[in-house]
């Protein structure tokens, strides 16, 4: 028996999702000179297939309702793979959970498109509730890696308090983004561990880890920071010493909690680390973007330290499931220099902002670094303005005089 109804209802969904996957994203026009914006998000909830939420048959479901939601798609992975630009994002379901779905596309701007299965991640002897937050690196032992964030419920919580939770780094690893290996959990003397990233070459012979310790599941507390370990194995990856490289400062961007985003690029000048600092505010928190280079033989010492955040929630960023955050845990350096940015904005969507390798390493060497004073930032302006007045004269000097072209 014919349903007109279902099959209008099915055809119109059909063409708002091509649409939507089809749509030629542009850049935005203002710049910073740093990056370059576009108009419109590179994933959503809505970017996922449409056989993930709805049961396409008329005789099961006649209404045609969604029978399993899609909250969010955001926090995703990135990598160049067969020439196609793959992001693995974090995707969330109506039911709160989270989990890991590959999309990839031809430019790295637009068309991005989900592939068929969401990724089949194993799961260890201790099952994980929620995992989350991949992180995506080449290493030079010839396999891809996947380090994320494995949520547990915390066994010590009090009766009747189902919020409290252990977060601990998980690792899988990969040659073709289908099939994963789960490895053991990361090991470290840490109670909560998030936002841990794999240095993508050995140091030492050893595997390098940029890791987050933290006293509970919510604050960074007293062990907060980014922090740089050793282990001899990956299979039961362990870190016995955390040396904190990056730690959290007073009445700065990053003085509640930071953490690394993706895998460091390699530059003549040393590795660009892109990081995330938050601070508390009467708004609740705000996270943001920031940049930073560290040495290419010893990584876990920084170089250079540009002050402030380096990307920030704009406009329709700032709203979303949790508000006014900014969230990077993947980016794409091409061999020509090109660099893909992918940032979640507010738990909730996936943008791109474009750049090159040329443009990063002006802004990391030649911005100011933080004074931690007042009077530290209204001298760095006055160097500023004093420097454009000697410039502005030498341009005046340059230009001809009245009446002197004929």
């Amino acid at each position: 028996m014919s349903n007109p109804e279902f099959l209008e209802r099915l055809q119109a969904l059909q063409n708002a999702w091509q649409q939507l996957t089809d749509r030629s994203n542009h850049p935005v026009p203002d710049s910073n000179g740093v990056y370059q914006r576009y108009q419109y998000p590179v994933l959503t909830a809505a970017h996922t297939p449409l056989n993930w939420r709805y049961d396409l048959d008329a005789s099961t479901n006649p209404f045609l309702m969604e029978r399993f939601g899609i909250n969010a798609a955001f926090n995703a992975g990135a990598l160049k793979f067969n020439d196609k630009y793959i992001l693995v994002a974090r995707v969330e379901g109506i039911d709160r959970k989270s989990f890991f779905a590959v999309a990839e596309s031809d430019n790295g701007i637009d068309g991005f498109r989900f592939w068929e299965y969401p990724v089949i991640m194993p799961e260890t002897s201790d099952p994980d509730v929620n995992v989350y937050d991949m992180r995506l690196v080449q290493h030079e032992d010839g396999w891809i890696y996947g380090l994320f964030c494995t949520e547990r419920k915390d066994p010590t919580a009090r009766p009747g308090d189902e919020s409290a939770a252990i977060a601990q780094c998980g690792i899988a690893r990969t040659k073709d983004l289908v099939q994963w290996e789960r490895l053991a959990d990361l090991k470290t003397s840490s109670p909560q561990q998030r936002n841990v990233v794999l240095h993508p070459e050995f140091i030492n012979g050893q595997y390098a880890f940029y890791t987050r310790p933290q006293d509970n599941f919510i604050e960074a507390g007293k062990g907060g920071g980014i922090g740089f370990g050793l282990s001899h194995s990956i299979e039961a990856a362990a870190v016995a010493e955390e040396v904190i490289m990056d730690p959290k400062v007073y009445h700065t961007v990053y003085e509640l909690k930071n953490g690394l985003g993706p895998a460091p690029i390699k530059t003549p000048e040393g590795w660009l680390h892109l990081a995330h600092g938050v601070r508390n505010t009467a708004a609740g928190l705000r996270y943001v973007l920031y940049l930073f280079m560290t040495d290419l033989q010893q990584p876990e010492k920084i170089t250079h330290k540009p002050a402030g955040y380096f990307m920030a929630p704009e406009g329709e960023e700032r709203i979303g499931d949790v508000s006014n955050v900014l969230f990077c845990n993947g980016w794409i350096a091409d061999a020509d220099g090109k660099v893909f940015i992918y940032y979640a904005s507010s738990d909730t969507r996936m943008h791109v902002a474009t750049t090159t390798v040329s443009q990063l390493l002006d802004y990391v060497l030649n911005s100011p670094a933080d004074g931690f004073r007042s009077a530290a930032t209204v001298q760095t302006i006055v160097d500023l303005v004093d420097q454009n007045k000697t410039t502005a004269n030498d341009l005046a000097l340059q230009q001809p005089v009245a009446g002197m072209m004929r």
